[in-house]
């Protein structure tokens, strides 16, 4: 490897959006920090699998039916 190209890795903290904590190495930061997590990897849907079911009320065909209701769709 040539030297002095690559980050520095070191030690950071990472909090989780439930408050939890744990220490992980990282290029990110500097050492010591604290990285506080938007978007919980343990909660998120994307990573669990469960989805929120969304409701559309209207629905698009019933939008396109009430919009073209006198054109004779």
């Amino acid at each position: 490897m040539k030297a002095e190209i690559h980050p520095e890795y070191h030690t950071i903290t990472i909090k989780m959006t439930d408050g939890s904590t744990y220490e992980t190495r990282s290029t990110w930061g500097k050492e010591g920090d604290q990285m506080s997590l938007d978007i919980d990897p343990l909660a998120h849907p994307a990573w669990t699998g469960q989805q929120a079911k969304l409701m559309d009320t209207g629905g698009r065909v019933s939008k396109f039916k009430n919009k073209y209701a006198g054109l004779g769709f």
